[in-house]
């Protein structure tokens, strides 16, 4: 593995590396290449990621993948009712030998943090989650402290189990870059994943190799952030977030955290695609997970099993997408 501190890569080089990333986590989940790749895409844009699905189909395992992959320190915590926010951020301890309290950090100083079924503790907790990850720092003990860098919040959330569990509050949902739901694997995939099992001759999880570090991924990062975006392709963004707002069928529209996270989002795709510009078709194809979970629906309409998801589609259809970007502007950075 390369090391990349204070490393600057070029769109070509970070198209490589994440399709490496991705191959790597592979091994472990079987056919779902597209919700790796949603998720390698919030990574890349700096945010955090909501998986949500039912028990049983591999949203640990993949957060532990893409941990292991990026090279990046893991931390799992399962929320549960009675977690406490000191249990999660950390707390003051009595040092028997020097007489004094000192502050042990909890398990939020990490880079890469599971939070675990996180609609199953309290709103209280929850905050404290927030602040880590709006801010990427924690507020205890009379004092702030920096998390480190990156800093990456994959949390999972079962949506059928009301039993113990608390809403997220919209404020959180709109702390996550993206909303991605695995959904079950087709037969043949789900063959497949008996097959390597056997193959294995253990029941350890597959082997994932790291590809890149913590600085790799910050500079990654950084290439994010010099694909260009038009006035126009600005514009477009805004239309569907204030289309959302407008739908017959919504209480509450995306907000203006959403147009930068689905901006953002689809500078990401046009990255792993190797182009230094974004275009429409990036943006429709991050538009669902970067908006759905942020929608909130007029209560007569819940009758009718809409989502937000929903929304967002009837949205793409309606607003008019921009020209395309001008073929001498398609050229790769180096």
């Amino acid at each position: 593995m390369t090391a990349f501190a204070d490393t600057e890569l070029g769109v070509p080089r970070c198209a490589e590396l994440a399709t490496r990333v991705l191959d790597e986590v592979e091994h472990a989940i079987v056919g779902k290449r597209d919700v790796l790749h949603l998720v390698m895409l919030g990574i890349l844009a700096s945010g955090h990621v909501l998986l949500e699905d039912l028990p049983g189909l591999g949203k640990t395992l993949m957060a532990r993948s893409f941990a292991t992959a990026l090279g990046l320190r893991f931390t799992r915590v399962q929320f549960t009712p009675d977690l406490l926010p000191a249990d999660l951020t950390g707390a003051p301890v009595y040092d028997p030998r020097t007489g004094e309290l000192s502050f042990r950090p909890g398990p939020v100083f990490t880079q890469l943090l599971l939070a675990d079924e996180i609609n199953r503790t309290p709103p209280k907790t929850q905050a404290a989650l927030l602040e880590a990850m709006a801010e990427h720092q924690v507020s205890a003990d009379g004092e702030t402290r920096p998390l480190p860098e990156p800093f990456v919040v994959l949390a999972t959330d079962n949506p059928i189990e009301f039993e113990g569990t608390y809403p997220l509050p919209e404020a959180q949902l709109d702390r996550f870059i993206a909303r991605v739901r695995l959904g079950y694997p087709s037969a043949r995939d789900e063959a497949e994943l008996l097959r390597r099992r056997i193959a294995r001759a253990t029941p350890e999880p597959p082997a994932v190799r790291q590809v890149v570090d913590a600085a790799g991924l910050l500079a990654m990062r950084r290439a994010v952030e010099r694909i260009e975006a038009g006035n126009d392709l600005l514009t477009y963004v805004v239309a569907l977030t204030a289309a959302t707002r407008r739908h017959a069928q919504c209480a509450v529209g995306a907000s203006p955290r959403a147009s930068l996270a689905l901006l953002q989002l689809a500078r990401a795709h046009a990255m792993l695609q190797g182009r230094d510009f974004t275009n429409p078709d990036d943006v429709k194809a991050v538009a669902v997970p970067a908006l759905g979970h942020r929608i909130v629906l007029r209560p007569e309409v819940w009758v009718r099993r809409l989502s937000g998801d929903d929304v967002v589609r009837d949205v793409l259809h309606s607003v008019p997408v921009p020209d395309p970007v001008p073929s001498h502007h398609g050229q790769a950075m180096p």
